[in-house]
């Protein structure tokens, strides 16, 4: 039987998806990561935005969870940098998270690149919801 050290790092992709969960929130990166991984999915996890872009270079992950509000660098500033970096054919999904639900936030993570918005406190069924409509399953 075949392990995921064992895998290429292409097919551990696919049997083991990964999450980066960018949250500056402690308790809100555990909860994400719980949830995440009972599903399956292996999670990275970043407490600021430069941390977060770094992961992202490093791991392609399949899936980001974007706080906007993060120290360091932003997570709009964050995803900006991110969808530069990928390569034609590339769009990894992100969903961006926030307490700071202002008017006109929504439309800036969408305008940036962004997936889908969700606004904190996070409800999982909703991220759920967000997740299938993005292909994933949950």
């Amino acid at each position: 039987m075949e392990t995921a050290s064992s895998l290429s790092s292409a097919a551990a992709a696919i049997l083991y998806p990964t999450v980066l969960v960018a949250e500056d929130s402690q308790d809100t990166r555990i909860m994400l990561k719980r949830a995440f991984e009972v599903k399956g999915y292996r999670v990275f996890e970043a407490e600021d935005g430069q941390q977060a872009l770094e992961m992202a270079r490093h791991y392609r992950p399949s899936l980001m969870l974007v706080d906007l509000n993060m120290p360091v660098l932003d997570g709009l500033e964050m995803i900006k940098n991110f969808r530069q970096l990928e390569r034609n054919g590339e769009h990894t999904p992100i969903v961006a998270i926030t307490a700071y639900d202002v008017y006109g936030m929504e439309e800036a993570a969408l305008e940036t690149g962004c997936n889908r918005y969700l606004s904190k406190p996070l409800d999982l069924e909703e991220l759920d919801r967000a997740l299938k409509d993005l292909g994933f399953i949950v």
